[in-house]
């Protein structure tokens, strides 16, 4: 059982999926530059744009975090788990998290991101 309040371990959990987010659409990023799109530059600004959305929702979280005593440490990874160290004020819990489970939150985090940046038109 955690003692973790469910706001609290959401933003730890954030300070472990937002930076994931952004290494892999920093790898996109090169992909596009170097690809053989005819126009790249919408590409490049829908990545970009969300990079710089999900670097200010990270540095919230950082600041969160900083101001409730609160830290994720990454201390053990294997080809299906990655544990993670919460330390909640003064008090250590071990999350282990399903590697798969990782990358399809990151995934969904990027659908979201981009969906937000672009949503859908049902006006009509």
């Amino acid at each position: 059982m955690t003692r973790i309040p469910e706001e609290d371990r959401d933003m730890m959990e954030k300070a472990i999926y937002l930076p994931m987010v952004l290494i892999v659409l920093n790898r996109d990023l090169q992909v596009v530059e170097k690809s053989p799109f005819k126009l790249k530059k919408p590409y490049l600004e829908l990545i970009e744009e969300t990079m710089k959305e999900i670097q200010r929702e990270l540095a919230a979280v950082k600041k969160y975090m900083k101001t409730n005593k609160l830290q994720v440490t990454e201390t053990k990874r294997d080809d299906a788990f990655t544990m993670y160290m919460f330390l909640y004020k003064g008090y250590e819990e071990y999350h282990n998290y399903f590697n798969p489970r990782i990358r399809n939150k990151v995934q969904e985090l990027m659908e979201y991101y981009f969906s937000k940046r672009h949503p859908s038109r049902k006006e009509n």
